[in-house]
């Protein structure tokens, strides 16, 4: 693999464990290695379990610091998350990091860091409120809106995983200038060489923005199964009730990757998803894709999937269904998925944000990106 030109030799990243800017922060600095980057990954929000762990440990190089600061979205006061982009200044600098990419970008709203800074846009409440709700945001999601504003504003570079995504943040933040896109990346696992008699979901089941409540009516139709994993609570507080999806939990990467192998026909129904890890993973095990109409599916992956209007539960009903008796169609839309994902590999993803890295280490600091 290439080595990126004047690429910082230590980066310094930020991650938590709840979603899938784990899956990202992992895959990136394995695919930074090659490239000679060493990464300190901090770890905020709930703790590291005995999985993770071991996972983390597999990546070269790697050091992770388990922080015990709290995600800025779970986060009870605005003192806390300033206090915790403090707390990532000082371990910028106690680390010798060259470069700081923060998948927390709030952190950036006060604290004054004494390298560059990217920051990443994985979602956000602006976003999600304006696709989920709309109207006035309460004031639990207000502050917490204004701390990531600041944030973005602070940092050197802003970058996103799909264009439609940040188009959408250029709007919700009214930044002059939308990140740079940068997709979303995965090692591929097995491939299915057959194709399961049932339907499979998988991410944070209990976000309204993956309206599983949506699959869950629609599998009450079907007359086969619709597996999901995944946790239906969240560290938030949130709770969903799928009594009519066949619940497995929490499944770790081999177990995902052993369902995936089935080939099952994968599913996502949601409104809101920047770009979707877990359709990534399905359509890499070559399953067919049904996905809701999104902006950010149907650029991801226009032409290799099934488009449904979200919230249609007789479409998605329909569409699995027929997927499920024509297996020409399903054998189409396998070899579609299959081959579109090979645009989304680790090494892209890990070549993408070098290149910025890169750029970032040798201009000067103190330009903002609305500028």
């Amino acid at each position: 693999m290439r080595r990126v030109s004047a690429a910082p030799r230590h980066l310094l990243m930020t991650a938590d464990a709840v979603g899938g800017v784990w899956t990202h922060a992992l895959e990136l600095a394995a695919a930074l290695a090659p490239l000679g980057v060493r990464t300190t990954l901090a770890v905020l929000g709930p703790g590291l379990d005995a999985a993770r762990r071991a996972r983390a440990a597999q990546v070269p190089g790697l050091e992770l610091v388990d922080t015990g600061l709290p995600l800025d979205w779970l986060a009870g006061t605005e003192a806390e998350v300033i206090q915790a982009g403090e707390a990532i200044a000082s371990l910028a600098r106690c680390s010798g990091a060259e470069l700081l990419q923060l998948n927390s970008p709030a952190l950036a709203a006060a604290a004054d860091f004494p390298v560059p800074l990217v920051g990443v846009c994985h979602s956000c409440l602006a976003t999600w409120w304006q696709t989920m709700r709309g109207g006035p945001m309460p004031s639990d999601f207000a502050w917490r809106v204004g701390l990531l504003a600041r944030g973005y504003m602070r940092c050197d570079a802003l970058v996103a995983p799909s264009a439609a995504f940040a188009a959408a943040t250029a709007r919700a933040y009214r930044l002059q200038r939308a990140p740079e896109v940068v997709w979303n990346g995965r090692r591929p696992g097995r491939v299915a060489t057959a194709a399961g008699r049932f339907a499979f979901t998988a991410g944070r089941l209990w976000d309204d923005g993956k309206d599983l409540g949506t699959l869950n009516r629609a599998a009450a139709q079907l007359d086969l199964p619709v597996f999901a994993a995944g946790s239906t609570r969240g560290p938030n507080g949130a709770a969903v009730d799928l009594r009519h999806l066949r619940l497995l939990g929490s499944l770790d990467d081999a177990a995902l990757e052993g369902w995936l192998a089935r080939g099952p026909v994968f599913v996502s129904t949601a409104r809101y998803e920047p770009f979707g890890l877990a359709v990534l993973e399905a359509a890499q095990a070559g399953c067919a894709l049904v996905l809701s109409d999104i902006p950010s599916f149907r650029e991801l992956w226009d032409g290799a999937a099934c488009f449904v209007e979200p919230g249609d539960v007789g479409g998605f009903a329909k569409a699995i269904a027929t997927l499920s008796r024509d297996q020409e169609q399903r054998r189409s839309l396998r070899v579609a998925a299959l081959r579109r994902s090979r645009r989304y590999t680790a090494t892209a993803m890990a070549q993408g944000m070098a290149r910025i890295h890169a750029r970032l280490q040798a201009a000067p600091r103190g330009r903002s990106v609305a500028a």
